[in-house]
């Protein structure tokens, strides 16, 4: 007996991919916020090593001159030669 093989438009019930609804989150498993200390020896430590100035150091931490332009460094720009 040979054997036949079926054709793909003769498969099985194709599954209905509908959207899938998001799962609600109760309102009782909402994340608290904690408060930072920015002068704990951990924050300190962060600090040493990402800030090269005093200045830097007081802009991170969000205090820095009111009325400052930040710098914004150009990239690919070259000077023209003549």
């Amino acid at each position: 007996m040979p054997t036949k093989s079926r054709s793909h438009s003769s498969s099985p019930a194709k599954k209905t991919g509908g959207p899938k609804t998001p799962q609600k989150r109760s309102s009782s498993a909402k994340p608290t916020k904690k408060e930072v200390d920015i002068l704990s020896p951990a924050a300190m430590e962060n600090i040493y090593y990402i800030s090269h100035n005093a200045v830097d150091c007081l802009e991170f931490r969000g205090f820095g001159w009111p009325n400052s332009k930040k710098k914004k460094k150009k990239k690919g720009t070259k000077p023209k030669k003549k």
